[in-house]
């Protein structure tokens, strides 16, 4: 079969469709693949490890499948891991030099599924130190930049993923998400991610917090990134279902989405609030998508639970179970230490990141009660609203920064603001298990790329999911970045 030249930034289903034609091997494309990361990755720092000869033989036994007739799903499609979903064969490290040269033994459940499914898993992509950053950093793979401005950060934890497939390295990368980290360098590198709805992507296998299944862990979650809507809406296909446990006798069918038209759709629009800073141009392309939204018939609205009232109380119980949760990694010396410095802060949320961190067992089961009442309310706003549109972040992509994050300052409109705050938004969704699609919604008036999300009801993947399909029909989709863009 003869190489058919294709664009390092065709989508997951054009890949797969050339697959099918016979346009192109599986072999060939991987080839292409591994092409392209080594043109880019040296400028990007986005892929971390690459199994060059598991892949190269993934990518010939696929290739011999798809001439036997094999029809399943992702077949021959080579794609990217974020570096803390186990992949057998490949380093899981956390970015984090005592497992810099950790290789794991087992596929993760996701990874698994998707390797079932045809998919040639060849290369991980950059985190920052136990995912516990808006950036891509650590001191075992550097740091990964932004394509749209290598100044600038493309995000995290899941930032190397964005990046990578902003730049054509991969056509579909996976990540994991408790404070943004999928919907965060989505916005941020002008691609899409999705944030599952709790609980429909077995979380085990994620080095090296949760290797087995924990279900001590509640709120973070395993979800795709990708170019289009439609690539997620294919990796989501694959992925969800109960754990390894329950699947022998559980099953999982998701509803279907609410509406396939923009004009039956009930949208509602975070409210400013007036605690929570948010740049005038996310504001702006707000907007925009609500003018066009009404333009298309939908009933669009502001609106928030009238329960929450400013949402303070919950995104400061989202920073204690978010906090307890991730501190588990730390140890107990430096855990004090932290908590010692975010005390003297005088800051509330500083305060709730420190109960996180030293919180005893009755106390994080508490929050988990008041979680509960949370999960309610949004069960009830959601009789009234089919989505609720949000910003990912309170700024678009910042420069690098060696400042610890509770430390660390961002400008929004001209003036700093505090870091602390950066997740707020992202916390809506992640606190009480809402699936959420970031998706690319403009440009700032320097070119970078601006996100939103789409909040959905619980296990209402679909919902949000087919909002960002029908939303890049009208807003245009990814764009490469220009510095990337040769080859396209």
């Amino acid at each position: 079969m003869s190489f058919a030249p294709m664009s390092p930034f065709a989508t997951a289903r054009e890949q797969l469709a050339a697959l099918q034609a016979r346009r192109i091997s599986a072999t060939e494309l991987l080839e292409l693949q591994l092409a392209r990361i080594r043109h880019i990755n040296p400028e990007i720092n986005a892929v971390t490890d690459v199994a060059l000869e598991d892949a190269r033989q993934a990518a010939s036994a696929a290739q011999a499948a798809l001439e036997q007739g094999d029809e399943r799903a992702m077949l021959g499609l080579p794609m990217t891991v974020k570096d803390v979903i186990e992949v057998k064969g490949l380093r899981a490290t956390a970015g984090v030099p005592k497992f810099a040269e950790h290789r794991s033994e087992r596929d993760a459940p996701a990874a698994a599924r998707l390797r079932a499914a045809g998919a040639v898993l060849f290369g991980k992509t950059n985190v920052p130190p136990y995912c516990g950053d808006w950036q891509a950093d650590n001191e075992v793979f550097g740091r990964t930049v932004n394509p749209w401005d290598v100044a600038l950060t493309p995000g995290g934890s899941s930032g190397g993923s964005a990046a990578a497939l902003a730049t054509g390295m991969t056509p579909l990368g996976m990540g994991s998400d408790i404070g943004g980290s999928i919907r965060i360098p989505a916005a941020f590198c002008g691609v899409y991610g999705h944030k599952t709805s709790e609980g429909i992507v077995p979380y085990a296998g994620h080095f090296p917090d949760n290797v087995l299944p924990n279900p001590a862990n509640r709120i973070a979650v395993i979800g795709p990134l990708a170019r289009s809507a439609a690539d997620l809406k294919l990796a989501m296909q694959q992925l969800t279902g109960p754990g390894s446990a329950e699947q022998r006798a559980w099953r999982l069918t998701l509803p279907p989405a609410r509406a396939t038209r923009l004009a039956d759709l009930r949208v509602a629009l975070m409210p400013r609030l007036d605690w929570l800073p948010l740049d005038d141009e996310i504001q702006s392309a707000i907007d925009n998508l609500a003018r066009m939204l009404r333009d298309r018939g939908a009933t669009v609205g502001e609106a928030f639970p009238a329960e929450l009232d400013d949402m303070y109380g919950y995104y400061l119980d989202y920073q204690r179970v978010e906090w307890g949760i991730v501190s588990v990694d730390i140890d107990n010396a430096e855990r004090s230490r932290q908590a010692a410095l975010l005390r003297v802060m005088q800051d509330s949320v500083a305060d709730a990141v420190a109960e996180g961190m030293q919180a005893n067992s009755v106390e994080y089961v508490s929050w988990h009660l008041r979680r509960a009442r949370y999960q309610r309310v949004f069960a009830d706003f959601f009789q009234d609203w089919d989505l609720l549109l949000a910003p990912c972040a309170i700024s678009n992509a910042f420069p690098h920064s060696e400042v610890w994050w509770a430390e660390r300052t961002v400008q929004v409109n001209g003036s700093p603001a505090s870091f602390l705050n950066f997740s707020a938004y992202a916390g809506i969704a992640t606190f009480a298990g809402l699936p959420s699609t970031a998706f690319p919604a403009g440009r700032t008036r320097d070119g970078l790329p601006i996100g939103l999300q789409a909040i959905g009801p619980y296990l209402e993947d679909e919902t949000c999911l087919t909002f960002a399909e029908l939303a890049e029909v009208e807003l245009g989709g990814f764009t490469p970045p220009p510095a990337f863009a040769v080859g396209s």
